[in-house]
């Protein structure tokens, strides 16, 4: 009984310890955000937040250009994370159902886009959006994040498809069910918890995204989060408590979006990668 305890008691702690070290960067934005100016600067750091300073939070909310820039980022996630989902699921079902020459290479491309990085496809995607009048709008956003994403959502969800028996989609088609019908009826719900995890991938994605939207949006009212809070750090200094306080309010919508979606992240994953 005893050995019984131990193991127990050394699970809570290892919880709790994994607890402490994902939660602790959320507690320190509060406590700096909550620190006065000598506190900042203080040789011992302060652990417990002064709330007599929490009108730095209404502060940031009453200025405006907080709350437009978390809408600006909820619009970008919400739309790329749509639009990838919308796009991989019929891909992934192409690459996993169909027979067509040139299938190997499509997956090998698929794979190597993910090895681009975002800054090697400015300069040319500048040109692009210009061209289309995509430049200074969430929806030129939206399409740039959906195509960098896509790859990854698709062949996550192929390994998925692929773990679905042929017979349950033979059986559907013998019965007079469309391709649309078998996709959308069969192979969709039963591949749910890897649409969830691609969805936090994709919205992760969006959210924190930076090169692009610094790049491509030129209007104070439409830049996300992630480039609202860098345009604090000026020449002259940098108001910390705000940042801070901007910076928890920008995390706190995805971890409470990832605490909903987190039972579906590992289930999808594993059935992601059972086939290739």
């Amino acid at each position: 009984m005893r050995p019984l305890r131990i193991g127990l008691t050394l699970r809570i702690l290892g919880v709790l310890v994994v607890l402490g070290v994902a939660v602790f960067p959320l507690y320190w934005m509060i406590v700096t955000a909550l620190s006065s100016n000598s506190d900042l600067f203080a040789a011992k750091a302060r652990l417990v937040p002064d709330f007599s300073h929490f009108g730095v939070f209404i502060d940031a909310l009453a200025e405006g250009k907080a709350l437009g820039w978390l809408r600006n980022s909820l619009v970008i996630a919400a739309g790329t994370t749509a639009l990838s989902i919308a796009l991989g699921i019929p891909l992934g079902y192409a690459l996993s159902r169909f027979s067509f020459w040139g299938k190997a290479v499509v997956t090998v491309l698929l794979l190597f886009t993910q090895m681009l990085p975002e800054a090697l496809m400015v300069v040319p995607l500048f040109s692009l959006f210009r061209r289309f009048g995509l430049l200074d709008s969430l929806g030129g956003l939206i399409l740039v994040n959906s195509a960098f994403v896509l790859p990854i959502v698709a062949l996550i969800l192929k390994g998925a498809i692929d773990g679905i028996p042929r017979a349950l989609e033979e059986s559907a088609r013998v019965d007079g069910a469309r391709p649309l019908t078998v996709l959308t009826r069969i192979n969709v719900p039963l591949i749910a918890p890897s649409i969830a995890a691609t969805a936090v991938i994709a919205f992760f994605h969006a959210w924190n995204e930076y090169v692009f939207a610094v790049t491509f949006i030129f209007t104070p009212g439409k830049q996300p989060a992630s480039v609202g809070i860098a345009n604090f750090i000026g020449e002259l200094g940098t108001p910390i408590q705000t940042v801070m306080a901007v910076a928890f309010m920008f995390t706190l919508p995805a971890v409470v979006f990832y605490l909903f979606a987190q039972r579906h992240v590992v289930a999808g994953m594993t059935a992601g990668a059972v086939k290739g």
